[in-house]
């Protein structure tokens, strides 16, 4: 994908950017929802059933995340994009049909490979339309239309299951993808710029470089810690909620909770802009920190809101920085192998920690858990503060 000059942040191609990104959530996060509820009820599946659903989801998105970036630079974002896009589609529209757990545990394994490649390659096509002197405001706003997925997902799905079957909320879904697929088909791509330079490159074997983007690298671990805290929210607030007989509001917690997320994304990009990273990185993870202390202590629906608030406005905070990091600290021609790092370690973290914090809260409980989870927030913390903002930052594209 050759450079593209912008001026302005609000332009055509990077809109179309959001509402294909939102479409690719919005569908993620409402079958994450309802498939164990599906898988329970109407398969005769078990919860660890469900739970391996989810697993082989994450399982083989992990997998493929190293090589994204190689599959980027090999065939360039258009192709890429093209393919991963339909794919993903093609696989939404096979939920219509899932009658067997084996029957949806192979689909969600081969879904995650599709969902890997296309959360990737979106990054770098984004970036391409954010003006570089807003780099930080515009990938925040572009997770913004995760975040979005994060609320209307679940909403949708949980709101349509009490009336219709799983197969027409799927079929649903899968139109929804399919719109999603036509608003990235109106972005302005063109062939890989560099193609005809990686052709002309002789055969080598595959090394480290060809999966990692080392700059890209310290961030990322961060990011791992990170997410490894998120995990507890992600997997367990749910069931959190059950233990504290606060169930009927956990739906709730996650309106609050994407709300906050979204509440200060323009504030804090046009900070991190002027300001650099670490004005927004620290005030930040220590929010996010607080927000999980406070969450394991709660008794009342008050505090259940006011952690949801403290966990929104920091993760939320925290998040789209980190990846511009690993995005500005990498040269233009290694964004697909930089956002490919992030999420791979994002990825292994959300995994390690719903693993890692099912075992405590068993063998403990809730309250252990998200102290602990607190911690290692404040550890990535220290790590941010010795290891990353130590990096160099003569590759920044700002």
């Amino acid at each position: 994908m050759s450079a593209i000059n912008v001026e302005h942040l609000w332009n055509k191609s990077f809109i179309l950017c959001l509402f294909n990104n939102l479409f690719l959530f919005i569908f993620y996060f409402a079958q994450t929802t309802i498939l164990p509820i599906y898988i329970v009820n109407e398969l005769g599946g078990s919860l660890s059933q469900a739970g391996l659903a989810m697993t082989l989801f994450m399982l083989s998105a992990i997998a493929i995340r190293p090589f994204s970036g190689l599959i980027i630079e090999k065939f360039g974002v258009k192709k890429t994009l093209y393919v991963s896009e339909i794919m993903f589609c093609l696989c939404s529209v096979a939920y219509i049909f899932v009658d067997s757990l084996l029957f949806l545990l192979v689909l969600r394994f081969l879904h995650g490979i599709w969902f890997s490649i296309v959360t990737t390659v979106t990054v770098p096509i984004a970036n391409n339309f954010i003006p570089d002197s807003r780099k930080g405001e515009g990938m925040g706003y572009f997770l913004v239309s995760l975040n979005l997925g994060i609320v209307l997902g679940p909403l949708i799905g949980l709101g349509l299951i009490q009336t219709i079957s799983y197969s027409a909320i799927s079929t649903l879904l899968s139109l929804s993808v399919w719109v999603g697929f036509a608003f990235c088909l109106m972005i302005p791509l063109v062939a890989n710029a560099n193609k005809a330079q990686v052709e002309s490159i002789p055969k080598r074997k595959l090394g480290l470089h060809d999966f990692v983007e080392k700059k890209a690298l310290p961030v990322s671990l961060m990011a791992m810690m990170v997410s490894f805290a998120y995990a507890s929210i992600m997997s367990f607030i749910s069931t959190f909620a059950e233990s504290r007989h606060m169930l009927s509001y956990a739906s709730l917690f996650f309106v609050v909770f994407a709300i906050s997320m979204m509440s200060l994304r323009p504030i804090t990009g046009k900070i991190y802009d002027h300001h650099g990273p670490s004005v927004v990185i620290y005030p930040a993870i220590a929010l996010f920190a607080l927000g999980l202390i406070v969450l394991s202590q709660v008794q009342s629906v008050i505090g259940f809101m006011f952690a949801a608030v403290l966990i929104g406005v920091g993760f939320g905070s925290a998040q789209p920085c980190l990846q511009t990091i690993s995005i500005q600290r990498s040269p233009k021609d290694r964004i697909g192998h930089a956002t490919s790092t992030y999420f791979c370690c994002y990825d292994i973290g959300i995994a390690i920690g719903a693993l890692v914090l099912g075992y405590v809260i068993a063998g403990y409980d809730y309250t252990v858990a998200y102290l602990l989870c607190a911690v290692l927030t404040f550890i990535s913390l220290i790590f941010y503060k010795f290891v990353v903002a130590k990096q160099p930052n003569a590759d920044i594209q700002a």
